[in-house]
């Protein structure tokens, strides 16, 4: 299938204001992009992309003073699948882990491990290890929090997260993502496009999304602690070991996000 996503995202900034962007496609998806795919500026700006340590395309421009909006449009082909679900896949032993997931394992700026440790052993020591466990996460995290743009914080730890039980996407992917880490599971955090497809249509104006990644049985998989079910239709932007690493826009000075859309449809069969 094909799905049609962009956005037009609004800044008004009173001074020239650099920016770094995390708004294109990932790479591991480029491929699968009908056409062009580029990052629209009005006015015009000069900008430059680099890859990050995680892989992901970052773009970096100075918004001139006054209104910027930033935007793009493009269509993907998708293979209409829903995430894998795999319940034999194995947890490795640290020791067996490839080098490249270890950061995966540590703490890091809303990912609060240490707080977490023998709680999540507590909760999920017993469960059996792999597949199960992270199932057991997710249905936890589910559980205790409850979902609500209204509950956006863009401070909130994953500690807090679980204190205060309520929260949007990224909360139920930090909490899962912690969790994970403490019962020595790679986890890393992802975000990008979560249309509507093969699901009710949601009333609520559309966001980009959180899920994560775990490593178990020698590839990663994703999984979804807010929604709880293989979902169809995502499309990866940018992921990393937390929402630090893959904020859609840093700005180093003041300015205000004044505009906000995200699109994401399947494209109707001819």
């Amino acid at each position: 299938m094909q799905i049609r996503a962009g956005y037009e995202v609004t800044y008004d900034c009173p001074q020239p204001t650099p920016m770094l962007l995390a708004l294109s496609v990932h790479p591991s998806r480029l491929p699968d992009v009908v056409g062009p795919h580029q990052i629209a500026f009005d006015p015009p700006v000069r900008t430059t992309e680099y890859r990050d340590s995680f892989g992901n395309i970052c773009t970096r421009l100075v918004a001139p003073p006054g209104r910027l909006t930033i935007s793009a449009d493009f269509l993907i082909q998708d293979p209409g699948m829903p995430d894998i679900v795999a319940p034999d896949a194995v947890q490795h032993s640290i020791e067996d882990l490839p080098d490249e997931t270890l950061v995966f394992l540590l703490g890091s700026r809303y990912c609060d491990t240490d707080r977490f440790a023998d709680l999540a052993w507590s909760l999920f020591g017993s469960t059996p290890p792999g597949w199960a466990r992270v199932q057991a996460i997710c249905d936890y995290v589910h559980g205790r929090i409850a979902f609500g743009y209204e509950h956006a914080d863009p401070t909130r730890t994953a500690w807090s997260g679980h204190m205060e039980q309520r929260g949007v996407c990224r909360d139920f992917a930090h909490l899962a993502v912690t969790l994970c880490r403490c019962m020595n599971i790679p986890a890393r955090y992802c975000t990008g496009y979560l249309g509507d497809i093969g699901v009710p249509l949601s009333d609520a104006p559309m966001d980009f999304s959180a899920w994560f990644d775990v490593y178990l049985g020698g590839r990663w998989y994703t999984f979804d602690a807010r929604h709880n079910t293989p979902r169809t239709g995502r499309i990866l932007m940018a992921r990393g070991r937390d929402a630090t690493d893959v904020a859609l826009a840093t700005t180093f000075g003041p300015c205000s996000l004044v505009g906000f859309t995200v699109t994401a449809d399947e494209v109707p069969a001819p």
